[in-house]
């Protein structure tokens, strides 16, 4: 006596999808490949779906990445922020990158700078905060955020692109080749701190820019910057 077989689905009928679905996939396929390879049409095969199917539940490629960008904002850990605000804006930027290290792929996105995530504005909203208690006004506090935004990010981009490099060759890079036979008559610091180059610019010197940073935005105590900067 034969066993039936279990009767196959409706040929051509994609499977059911849903939102959650979509971006969990779409998130598997940035992390290991970068947002250059996301693509409806891709997306859409690993779904084992079709592009018009997709497009019943993300209108487009740039609501796929906000949809990815509110879910990893949404699940992101707010850290306990001390009282003082000069302390409270260090923490916030410094929680703000931390989070952004994790997907170096947020921050391509991210520096486009017209995509972002509502959620992850409590850490922009404590940064502004902060910088106005310490004396800036809000249009200062703006600006002041916008310098320790382009910091991080460019922070995070170089590091992120070299880590890719890394990954992928091992072979010494252009620059390493250039700073060990750099002439000690004509570059003679350079020359010297050559052969250490590659290890102290792979520093995590963060911290300790970013602390720099503020001080030069941020007015001494006691005194009050006017809306000149001055």
């Amino acid at each position: 006596m034969s066993t039936a077989s279990p009767r196959p689905g409706r040929p051509g009928r994609p499977p059911r999808l849903s939102r959650a679905e979509i971006v969990t996939t779409a998130r598997r396929i940035v992390d290991e490949e970068g947002v250059g390879k996301l693509t409806m049409r891709r997306l859409a095969k690993e779904l084992g779906s079709t592009p018009m199917a997709l497009y019943h539940h993300v209108r487009d490629k740039e609501e796929l990445l906000l949809l990815l960008l509110e879910d990893f904002a949404g699940r992101a850990a707010r850290p306990r922020l001390p009282a003082d605000p000069r302390e409270r804006l260090l923490a916030a930027a410094t929680a703000m990158r931390d989070l952004l290290a994790q997907c170096p792929w947020l921050v391509e996105v991210l520096t486009a700078d017209d995509l972002l995530a509502p959620s992850a504005l409590w850490f922009v909203e404590h940064v502004v905060d902060a910088a106005v208690e310490c004396g800036l006004t809000p249009e200062q506090a703006v600006g002041a955020y916008r310098s320790i935004w382009y910091y991080t990010a460019g922070e995070l981009v170089v590091r992120a692109t070299a880590a890719r490099r890394r990954a992928t060759d091992t072979r010494p890079t252009y620059r390493d080749r250039v700073f060990a036979d750099l002439d000690p008559a004509s570059l003679p610091r350079l020359a010297a701190l050559g052969p250490r180059w590659a290890e102290l610019t792979a520093e995590d010197t963060y911290a300790t820019g970013l602390r720099a940073l503020v001080d030069g935005l941020l007015p001494h105590r006691g005194t009050v910057r006017g809306t000149d900067g001055e």
